[in-house]
C-alpha cells in the first residue's frame, strides 16, 4: 500500500496492492535468470546454486552458511521461482520492515506479519497472502503457531517454508527461542511443502538438534566454508579497553559504522557515554531500554552512517547492514559459536572489516563465575565450561586464529596471513618454571597459612612487595617472597590469565575469587608436564593499510574518489525519499564499480553486480546523470 508522495505506510505490513509484477508474475524462470533480472547479480556463490536447486525442486534442506555468505537468496530465488507464496519464519520482529524494504525495491511483492501491525493492516496482508499476491511473508515464530495463523496458511498457497536462524532451536545454544521447538508443525500440516532451515552458526550437536525437532532427517545438508576470508581478528590484552578501544576506532575506522559488544547493561552504557565525550557518534542498545528507544536506535544505526553501536548480544542477530567495518568485544564471548556469530556481522559487502577484542584476566574469572553460580543443571555447566575453554583457547592460542576458529566447526586450513597472530607471531616460551613459582605460592598460602588470596596478592608475594597488605599478613615471610622479580606485574597478570584458561590454576568464586590449585597442577609442579606460553604483548597493534579510509574507497584514484562519493550523496537523499536504509538502494561495493566504470548510458549499468531490472528501471537514469554532471 502507498501513502502520500508514494511512500509505503509502516502499518500495511508491506502488502502488495493488486496484481503481480514482473519478479513475482508466478511464471516459471530459471533461478540463474531471476538471480540476475531481480537481483542484479551475473552467478552464484559457492553452494547457492545447488542449494536452490533442491529446494525450487521441493526438497528440504539444512543450511549453514556463514553471514554475508548469501543465506537469504536460498529461500528468496526458489520463493520466486516456485507457484506460491514463500512463508519465511524470522525471530527478527524489528527487522522485517527494513527486509521487506529490501526486497519491494527488487520488485518482489513481500510483507509481513507480526505484532507491530494493527488488526486493519494485518487484514490487508492477509487478504494479499489469499488472493495470490505475494511472493515472500515474514512471520515471527510466535504468530506463526497460532491457530490463526496456521489456518490462515491452510488457505494459501505456499511454495516453501524458510526457518531463519534454526539455530534458535536449540535449548544449549545462545540464541535459544522456545517458540522455535514448536516449528516442527510445519511438516505435520504441510507434508508436501519443501522445507530450508538456514544458520550461520551451529556446531555438531546443535546441527543434530534442528535436524530432530524441525523433522528435518530426510533432508540434504549443505555446510558452506565457515571462512571469512575479508575479516582480520585480533586479540589485544586489555589495559584500559575503553581507551584502546576509543584509539582503534580513531586510527582505523574514523566515521565507520561498527558494534561493540558488552557483557553488561551499565558497560553498554558508559561506553557509548565515553564514546560520544570523544568525538565518537555512538548510541546504546540492550533489553533494559525503553522499547520505543531501542527501536529509534537501531533504525539510526540502519539507516544512517557511521554510527557506533554499543550493545549487548540482545543486539544483532539478522541485521543486514553490509557496510559494518568493525565489531568489537570489551568483553570475552561466551562461546565461538557466539563470537563468530558476533563477529561475522561486519563486512557482509565483502569488504575488508575487522573483529578486534580486548581480552584480560578478569574476563576469564568473570566468565567462570557466571557458569558456577548459575542455576543451570550440571550437564549445562558443564557443556557452558567446555564452549569457554574452546573460547579461552582461541583466545591464546598461538597459531594462526582463522585456522583455530574454522577447526571449530570441523573445517581445516591453512594459514590465512590476515590476523594478528600471522601477522606478528607472538613469541612463545617456557613457562614451566614461572609456573610452579606460581603454584608453589598458591600452595603456601593454602597448607602454610590456610589463607585463600586472588591474583593481585599472590603476584605482589612473586615480585617482592612491601604493600601494607603485605605487611599485614606477613607474607615478606614467606619463602616465595620476591621469587618473581624479575618479570613484570602484567606479564604475571598474563601468565595467571593463561593458566587459568588451560586449567592449571583455578578460581574458587565461592571464596572471593581466590587462585586455588587443581589436579593439573600436580603434575606442573612435579616437573612432569612443561608449559608453553605468549609472552605479553609489546608491540603496536596490527593496523590496515588503509589508516582508517572506508574499505570501499581503498585503491580509488581521486577523481574516482569524488564521484564515489557524490553517488553517496545521491544515495542518501533517494533512500530519505523513500524511508529505507542506504543499503536497500545500493551497496557501496556497487558504488565504487559504478565510479569505476563511469557507465554513459543506462544499459552500461547492466552488468554491474547488484544492479537487477527494477533498479536499472528506476535509478538507470539518476546514476547516469550522477556521472555525466562529474564528467562535466
Amino acid at each position: 500500500m502507498l501513502g502520500k508522495n508514494g511512500e509505503r505506510s509502516r502499518q500495511d505490513g508491506g502488502a502488495a496492492n493488486g496484481g503481480g509484477n514482473d519478479a513475482g508474475s508466478g511464471a516459471a524462470r530459471a533461478p540463474l535468470d531471476v538471480l540476475r533480472e531481480v537481483f542484479g547479480y551475473a552467478a552464484f556463490r559457492g553452494e547457492q546454486a545447488q542449494i536452490v536447486e533442491h529446494v525450487s525442486g521441493g526438497g528440504d534442506a539444512l543450511v549453514l552458511m556463514p553471514t554475508g555468505g548469501g543465506k537469504s537468496l536460498c529461500y528468496q530465488i526458489p520463493s520466486l521461482v516456485r507457484q506460491g507464496t514463500g512463508v519465511v519464519v524470522s525471530p527478527l520482529i524489528a527487522l522485517m520492515q527494513d527486509q521487506v524494504d529490501a526486497l519491494t525495491e527488487l520488485g518482489v511483492r513481500a510483507a509481513f506479519l507480526n505484532s507491530t501491525l494493527d488488526f486493519p493492516a494485518v487484514k490487508r496482508v492477509e487478504e494479499a497472502l489469499l488472493a495470490g499476491e505475494l511472493d515472500l511473508l515474514y512471520v515471527a515464530p510466535e504468530r506463526l503457531v497460532t491457530e490463526r495463523c496456521l489456518s490462515l496458511l491452510e488457505r494459501a498457497h505456499i511454495a516453501l517454508f524458510a526457518i531463519d536462524e534454526a539455530h534458535c532451536v536449540s535449548q544449549w545454544g545462545h540464541d535459544f527461542r522456545p517458540e522455535y521447538i514448536q516449528l516442527s508443525i510445519l511438516h505435520q500440516r504441510w507434508p508436501e511443502v519443501p522445507r530450508v532451515a538456514l544458520t550461520a552458526t551451529a556446531d555438531a550437536q546443535t546441527r543434530a538438534e534442528i535436524v530432530s525437532k524441525l523433522a528435518l532427517e530426510d533432508a540434504r545438508v549443505f555446510v558452506s566454508s565457515f571462512d571469512r576470508p575479508n575479516i582480520r581478528y585480533r586479540i589485544v590484552e586489555k589495559a584500559d579497553a575503553r581507551r584502546q578501544l576509543l584509539n582503534f576506532i580513531r586510527e582505523e575506522h574514523e566515521g565507520e559504522a561498527g558494534i561493540v559488544y558488552c557483557l553488561s547493561r551499565a558497560k553498554v552504557e558508559e561506553t557509548a557515554e565515553f564514546l560520544k565525550q570523544n568525538g565518537i557518534t555512538a548510541l546504546p542498545y540492550h533489553a533494559g531500554m525503553d522499547a520505543a528507544a531501542r527501536e529509534r536506535n537501531q533504525s539510526a544505526f540502519l539507516r544512517e552512517d557511521g554510527i557506533v553501536m554499543t550493545a549487548t548480544i540482545a543486539f544483532g542477530m539478522g541485521i543486514d547492514k553490509p557496510d559494518v567495518r568493525f565489531v568489537a568485544h570489551l568483553d570475552l564471548p561466551k562461546s565461538v559459536e557466539g563470537y563468530y556469530q558476533e563477529t561475522g556481522r561486519a563486512g557482509r559487502d565483502g569488504l575488508a572489516a575487522d573483529a578486534w577484542m580486548a581480552y584480560g584476566l578478569q574476563d576469564v574469572v568473570q566468565q567462570r563465575r557466571m557458569i558456577e553460580e548459575s542455576e543451570a543443571s550440571e550437564a549445562y555447566k558443564r557443556l557452558s565450561a567446555a564452549k569457554l575453554d574452546a573460547m579461552l583457547g582461541l583466545c591464546e592460542t598461538t597459531e594462526c586464529r582463522r585456522v583455530r576458529l574454522l577447526n571449530y566447526f570441523d573445517e581445516a586450513s591453512g594459514p590465512c596471513g590476515n590476523c594478528d597472530v600471522c601477522l606478528e607471531p607472538p613469541e612463545v616460551w617456557d613457562g614451566t618454571v614461572a609456573a610452579q613459582k606460581v603454584l608453589s605460592c598458591v600452595y603456601r598460602l593454602l597448607k602454610e597459612r590456610n589463607q585463600r588470596f586472588g591474583a593481585g596478592q599472590v603476584i605482589d608475594i612473586l615480585r617482592g612487595k612491601t604493600t601494607d597488605k603485605i605487611t599485614q599478613w606477613n607474607h615478606d615471610s614467606l619463602s616465595v617472597f620476591g621469587i618473581g622479580a624479575d618479570l613484570s606485574d602484567q606479564e604475571w597478570r598474563g601468565m595467571v590469565r593463561q593458566l587459568i584458561a588451560l586449567g592449571v590454576l583455578a578460581v574458587d568464586h565461592t571464596a572471593f575469587s581466590t587462585l586455588m590449585l587443581t589436579e593439573a597442577s600436580r603434575t606442573v609442579l612435579k616437573g612432569e608436564q612443561k608449559i608453553q606460553l605468549r609472552k605479553q604483548e609489546k608491540r603496536a597493534a596490527v593496523k590496515r593499510e588503509r589508516a582508517g579510509k572506508s574499505a570501499a574507497v581503498v585503491d580509488l584514484a581521486a577523481p574516482d574518489l569524488a564521484l564515489f562519493e557524490k553517488l553517496r550523496a545521491w544515495r542518501a537523499e533517494t533512500a530519505k525519499a523513500h524511508c529505507v536504509p542506504a543499503y536497500v538502494i545500493f551497496h557501496d561495493a556497487t558504488l565504487r564499480e559504478i565510479a569505476l566504470r563511469r557507465p554513459a548510458a543506462v544499459h552500461e549499468l547492466e552488468s554491474v553486480s547488484g544492479v537487477g531490472a527494477r533498479k536499472l528501471e528506476a535509478y538507470g537514469a539518476e546514476i547516469v546523470g550522477v556521472v555525466a554532471q562529474d564528467a562535466d
